[in-house]
């Protein structure tokens, strides 16, 4: 098995639960394993109670959070090294180097090379287990600026830390074995003109999907309605609503032309771009605009 619904996983044997679970912790199969005992094998009537990817996460987040500390540090342990990955790049054919770069490391000047190193060095000296960073959307340069500002921390607060780009890893890959046909998340947005006091009404806004590449596109154009908001609903909805990175264009100059507000011959703000990601499929994201001529600002609402 390697991707099932939550309803399917939940009436599984362990042998198909530990396959498609047993990697989602790096090399500790004893999660899954966990997670069958006590949720799945029919021992326990818990089993009811998970319906989505949110709620199996947070089941199997909270297995590792109660193991020992011994088998924590075991599992930090497992992750493989960054900095021998960036030793492999020159060695490893095409594809292989496709598939480990994901962080961009493999752009590393050699400047940037030696200083990575150094600090992972330095890191896996200090605290006894290598550098882990949920790169897959990361840069070189997120990476880099992690091990810099990680590498003051005690042990115990980097033991913590670890443990948390951990857990945000085993969403990532659960969220890659799990289908979610019919998420309950969407997308909602409300457009306030501050300048003026009131809705921004009749508002062009375009959404576009930048990633996954697969299904990168414009979605969709509005117009918002006399509450500013959009009509007819969510922008993304169910089957619609992916994981990804999107961006809205709110096309404010012509808006406030229309409201005859005062701008300059060059308008400050004209077309502004508004890049988002949504990481949960089970929830709500509202991501609004408050804007006059001269500025803007927004937030994560639900």
């Amino acid at each position: 098995m390697t991707s099932v619904t939550v309803a399917t996983l939940m009436t599984s044997s362990k042998e198909d639960v530990v396959s498609v679970l047993g990697g989602i912790y790096e090399h500790s199969p004893w999660v899954a394993e966990a997670f069958y005992t006590s949720h799945v094998d029919g021992t326990t009537a818990d089993s009811n109670a998970i319906e989505n990817v949110r709620q199996l996460f947070d089941i199997l987040s909270s297995i590792v959070d109660a193991a020992t500390r011994e088998q924590k540090l075991q599992l930090l342990r497992a992750h493989p090294d960054l900095a021998a990955k960036v030793e492999k790049l020159k060695t490893l054919t095409k594809e292989s180097q496709e598939e480990q770069s994901k962080a961009g490391l493999d752009t590393l000047t050699d400047e940037e090379r030696v200083r990575f190193l150094s600090l992972n060095e330095s890191y896996r000296v200090k605290f006894g287990f290598p550098f882990i960073l949920a790169v897959r959307n990361a840069t070189k340069y997120t990476v880099i600026s992690a091990v810099e500002g990680r590498i003051s921390n005690t042990p115990e607060e980097e033991f913590v830390s670890a443990l948390g780009q951990v857990h945000k890893i085993a969403w990532m890959r659960l969220l890659g074995a799990i289908d979610y046909p019919n998420p309950a998340g969407f997308l909602t947005c409300h457009v306030l003109d501050t300048a003026n006091g009131c809705p921004a009404d009749n508002m062009r806004i375009q959404l576009h999907r930048l990633s996954p590449p697969d299904a990168a596109g414009l979605i969709a154009e509005f117009r918002t309605n006399d509450d500013g908001r959009l009509p007819g609903g969510p922008a993304l909805k169910g089957s619609d609503f992916q994981v990804g990175v999107y961006e809205w264009t709110f096309y404010v100059g012509d808006y406030f032309a229309r409201k005859n507000t005062t701008t300059t011959g060059t308008p400050f703000l004209d077309e502004i771009p508004l890049r988002f990601g949504i990481d949960d499929p089970t929830e709500h994201y509202h991501v609004p605009l408050l804007v006059s001529p001269w500025s803007f600002s927004t937030y994560r609402g639900s």
